[in-house]
């Protein structure tokens, strides 16, 4: 049968999901009996209008994924954005009649990245622009009409928008807590603007107002314990934070919106003293963690069901301003992110050091126990030595100090360095192990779609690391392995062969 749909992840799933996970996923949630974290989808807007929408959106925009420029999935990232910009165009569209406005919302999107939903918002008819530290390869692709600027946004008097319906925070990292906080505020005298400026955001990366957020020792996730700490900060700002969850293809798919405010707007500048307040108070929660790994919060949660006028009353931090450093932040120390983004996932260590680390693991697993039996896919036993699978602590022991030093460095260590170099090893659970590709052999054979993606380019182009280094060679021959046993099979030697041959 002929299918004329596009796999999308979000409405249409892939087939291969369908077929090999939909029904084990089916049995194990007729099973389940805890309630969940987070409310069920598009509980804040009308689901049909959602489809149609979406459905439109994503029609008039999966274009996008031919001709995207960015190393980043393109199905991802389009069709999540597609379907941000069919909840909020919902999401605004009720606004308006709520409220009997004719005029579409104006907007800016704090740390846009590729600007994709402000492309699509933009075509749609809403005013507004997006603001990045980085500009993006395809920024130039989009036209005039998206406005797209390049700066670090700072939360200061300097970056405020008094006169924007809507500001978004979609995955915008350290500017996620700020966003409420900006929404909330305008240059004073004129507090109007600032009363009637409403947000969205869609938390991701745990930050808070200055470096990574410091997790509590709770029951709860540390997801859920971040999205109750933005949920915090804007009620502290004085919104009525509404919660939702989004139909995107990706674990974090939880928005907060503030649509409303708790109190009359004639209390402006004294609930702008209970933001700056709980702003100082995060101060003493603030670490700089070395890496992603978050550390445990002390510091207890105020009671985000009072009323804004109410928890301005109850805090019992000091009455002083907001502290503002040389630059005019409004808390000392925040730094938005450099221009030019750090690679630090070991992608740029030195091929012989990293070629040093992996012989030295493969080594180490080796001797740790003599040949294993393996079946083949004929059914014959034949012998091959995959070595022992060790914790990756236990590993960590036997390298020196000077490695160890120089991978901490780095995001997620000796496991990410590891896990780069999958034509080795396999990492699971915290566990190391050799990569057999027999297995892989073995394994159910490979969707059509899969092996589209694989090109074919790919084949040979990279020596076999087991037939230069393993004591037994490859386990695969050389027809089967998908890397190449010798320099003579790489595949740019048989294309130089190929034009010798010619001439």
């Amino acid at each position: 049968m002929n299918e004329s749909w596009v796999s999308d992840g979000i409405v249409y799933p892939k087939t291969t999901w369908l077929g090999n996970e939909l029904l084990s996923k089916l049995a194990k949630w007729s099973l389940e009996q805890k309630q969940s974290e987070f409310k069920s989808t598009l509980s804040l807007i009308s689901v049909a209008k959602y489809s149609k929408i979406y459905q439109e959106l994503k029609e008039k925009y999966k274009e996008m994924v031919k001709v995207w420029p960015e190393v980043t999935d393109p199905e991802k990232f389009v069709y999540e954005d597609v379907a941000i910009a069919a909840y909020l165009l919902i999401l605004w569209e009720e606004e308006r009649a709520e409220k009997g406005l004719s005029k579409k919302q104006s907007f800016v999107d704090l740390g846009c990245g590729n600007g994709l939903l402000v492309h699509i918002l933009s075509r749609e008819g809403h005013p507004g622009k997006g603001i990045d530290v980085r500009r993006r390869k395809i920024w130039d692709m989009y036209g005039p009409q998206t406005h797209l600027e390049e700066c670090a946004v700072k939360p200061c008097g300097s970056y405020l928008f008094p006169d924007v319906d809507w500001l978004i925070g979609n995955h915008s990292d350290e500017l996620t807590p700020w966003v409420p906080v900006i929404a909330a505020r305008s240059p004073y005298p004129s507090c109007r603007s600032s009363y009637s400026c409403c947000y969205f955001v869609l938390p991701c990366c745990f930050f808070d107002f200055h470096g990574k957020y410091n997790r509590r020792q709770s029951k709860k996730t540390q997801y859920r314990e971040y999205l109750d700490f933005v949920t915090q900060v804007g009620c502290a700002c004085g919104f009525n934070v509404e919660e939702d969850s989004l139909r995107i293809p990706s674990t974090k798919r939880v928005c907060l919106i503030g649509k409303s405010r708790t109190y009359p707007s004639t209390q402006e500048s004294l609930i702008d003293k209970q933001r700056t307040q709980y702003i100082n108070s995060r101060q003493s929660c603030i670490v700089i963690p070395q890496d992603r790994r978050a550390g445990s919060n002390h510091c207890d949660n105020h009671n985000i069901k009072k009323s804004a006028v109410d928890k301005a009353a109850d805090l019992e931090f000091p009455e002083n301003e907001t502290k503002i450093d040389d630059s005019g932040i409004w808390l000392s120390g925040f730094r938005p992110r450099e221009k030019v983004e750090q690679v630090r996932n070991c992608a740029t260590l030195p091929r012989d050091f990293v070629d040093d680390v992996v012989l030295d693991v493969a080594n180490l697993l080796l001797s740790a126990t003599q040949e294993k039996p393996c079946n083949l896919p004929d059914g014959s036993l034949n012998t091959w030595n995959r070595g022992d699978s060790l914790p990756l602590r236990e590993v960590a022991e036997h390298l020196d100090k000077e490695t160890l030093k120089r991978l901490k460095s780095e995001y997620g260590g000796l496991q990410t360095l590891l896990k780069n170099n999958h034509q080795v090893f396999e990492v699971i659970n915290g566990r190391v192990q050799i990569r057999d590709w027999r297995e892989k052999k073995q394994a159910k054979k490979t969707p059509p779609e899969i092996k589209r993606r694989l090109s074919a380019e790919a084949f040979k182009t990279r020596l076999c690391w087991f037939f230069i280094h393993h004591p037994d060679g490859c386990s695969l021959t050389s027809e089967s392995c998908p890397y190449a046993h010798g320099t003579e099979e790489l595949r740019q030697s048989q294309i130089l062969k190929k034009i010798k041959h010619v001439q």
